[in-house]
C-alpha cells in the first residue's frame, strides 16, 4: 500500500509539493528532511518517525502500522529530555529497531533543533535596534505642524514682551490691535506686579510707624505764658484810641448813633497746689 500511495503522490498531484528547476521540496509538518522523496514522505510509509518543537518543547513523534486506522491516535508523542545526552539515548531507545536512515535523520534534526533554540534565546537577550517604517507624508505633515507651532509660540511670547514694554513705559496711545487673550495676560500680570510692589511699600511703612517712638511736651500752659498774655492785653487796653461816631442822615430823620463795643476781658485764676 506504501508503494501504491507513492506512485499516485510523485505521478499525479500531491497539495504539500513543491516544485522547482533543480528539486522537489515537501511542505508536510511531520516531513524529517524537507525533500519530496519515497524515504521522506511521511504520506507513503506507515512506519514513520520525526522530530518536531512546539512551544520551547521539542518532541519526537512516531507512526507505525498498527495505529494506521485510527487517525486521531496515528501519532505517538515522546517529550524529549533537555539534557543532551539522555534525549539521545531517548531516541536511540525507541527507536532501537526501526531503520538506520530514519535514526540517523532523526538524531541530525534534533541537533539543528537545539542550535536555533540557542540562537533565539541569544537574539532575545541582546537588544538590537528596531527599524519602524514610517510614511513621508505622515513625516512630512508632522515637520510643517511643529514648524507652525514654534512660530506660532515665538509670536506669543512676542506680543507678550511688547505688551509689558509698552505697560511699563506707559504709553497707552501706541497701542495696536493684537491678541486680545495676549494683551489681556500681560495687564494682568503688570496688575500682580503693581499690587504685590504696593502691598510691600504698606507693611514696610506699618514696619516703620510701629518701630518710631516720639517724646511731646505736656498739654497745661506754663506760667510764663500766661504772664505773656496778661500784659499784652493791659498794653492793647491803654493804647485803644476813641471810637468815632458816624451820624448819617436820611430822608425821614436822624438815625441813632450805635453804641461803642465793649472789650471781652480775660480773668486768670492760679489754682494754688
Amino acid at each position: 500500500s506504501d508503494d501504491l500511495i507513492w506512485q499516485i503522490i510523485n505521478n499525479s498531484f500531491c497539495s504539500f509539493m513543491t516544485k522547482t528547476k533543480t528539486s522537489k521540496f515537501c511542505r508536510n509538518e511531520y516531513n524529517l528532511t524537507g525533500l519530496c522523496n519515497r524515504h521522506s514522505c511521511p504520506l507513503a510509509n506507515s512506519q514513520y518517525a520525526t522530530v518536531r518543537e512546539e512551544d520551547g518543547v521539542i518532541y519526537l513523534y512516531m507512526k507505525v502500522a498498527e495505529r494506521a486506522h485510527l487517525p486521531a491516535k496515528m501519532w505517538e508523542r515522546v517529550k524529549l529530555h533537555r539534557n543532551y545526552e539522555r534525549a539521545i539515548g531517548q531516541i536511540k531507545e525507541k527507536l532501537i529497531y526501526w531503520n538506520n536512515w530514519i535514526r540517523r535523520r532523526v538524531i541530525a534534526r534534533f541537533d539543528r533543533l537545539l542550535e536555533v533554540q540557542k540562537r533565539s534565546r541569544r537574539l532575545v537577550l541582546t537588544s538590537e535596534t528596531k527599524l519602524v517604517p514610517l510614511s513621508r507624508k505622515v513625516e512630512r505633515r508632522e515637520r510643517r505642524r511643529e514648524d507652525k507651532a514654534l512660530v506660532r509660540a515665538g509670536l506669543e511670547t512676542a506680543i507678550e514682551k511688547e505688551m509689558l514694554d509698552r505697560l511699563r513705559a506707559a504709553n497707552p496711545e501706541e497701542f495696536v490691535n493684537v491678541d486680545r487673550a495676549a494683551y489681556e495676560k500681560a495687564l494682568q500680570a503688570v496688575e500682580v506686579e503693581d499690587e504685590e510692589d504696593d502691598e510691600e511699600s504698606e507693611e514696610e511703612e506699618e514696619d516703620e510707624s510701629e518701630s518710631e517712638t516720639e517724646y511731646v511736651e505736656d498739654f497745661d500752659e506754663s506760667e510764663e505764658e500766661i504772664e505773656d498774655i496778661q500784659e499784652q492785653q493791659e498794653e492793647g487796653e491803654e493804647e485803644e484810641p476813641p471810637v468815632r461816631q458816624k451820624l448819617t442822615l436820611s430822608s425821614r430823620g436822624a438815625a441813632a448813633i450805635a453804641p461803642p463795643r465793649k472789650r471781652a476781658k480775660v480773668t486768670v485764676e492760679y489754682d494754688s497746689d
